[in-house]
Order: C-alpha cells, then sequence, then structure tokens
C-alpha cells in the first residue's frame, strides 16, 4: 500500500514504538509524535481583578495547560489544514 507522507505522519524516526496520548478533543488515544500539542498560559485570577492587581504592581502568576489532538479534531479547531501535495512540501509553523 504506497503511503501519502514520507514519514508516515510522525516525527519519530527510528525509535521504535513511541510514548501515546489522549486526545484532549475525543479521547483517542493518538501517538505522542503525532499529536498536535497545544500549550497555553491560564490565568488563575478574573481578567478584571487582574487589571487592578497589576496597577498596584501585583505578580499575578499563570499555570501552563497542554493539549494534544488527533490529526482530525486538529483540522476540525483550525490548528491544521489541509495542504496539496505541493504546499506540503513547504515547512508552516504551528499557532
Amino acid at each position: 500500500m504506497p503511503y501519502k507522507r514520507k514519514n508516515r505522519g510522525r516525527s519519530k524516526g527510528q525509535k521504535g514504538k513511541g510514548d501515546v496520548v489522549q486526545c484532549s478533543g475525543c479521547g483517542e488515544i493518538v501517538p505522542r509524535d503525532k499529536a498536535k500539542k497545544v500549550t497555553r498560559r491560564v490565568s488563575v485570577v478574573d481578567p478584571a481583578l487582574a487589571k487592578e492587581l497589576k496597577q498596584k504592581g501585583a505578580y499575578i502568576s499563570s499555570r501552563v495547560e497542554t493539549f494534544y489532538y488527533c490529526v482530525s479534531c486538529a483540522i476540525f479547531r483550525g490548528l491544521v489544514r489541509i495542504r496539496s501535495r505541493d504546499e506540503r512540501r513547504v515547512k508552516v509553523p504551528l499557532k
């Protein structure tokens, strides 16, 4: 069976079996190197309160949330898009 991509949609190379993660969108089990990773900084404080505290010079901490999405959920959420064969050769950074 011919394959569509040279790396078969993964970035593991010759590393053997890789770790798996669960998709944050649908719950599917996906190889970690194939999943699309999204990290966001989330403030613990309400935005209105945070604005007042910043004006007074307070430090407001934030936590980092990491989400892993399978390819179909990443396309649905607009993180990646379907590209033609010629466009696939060009490296495009993720959002």
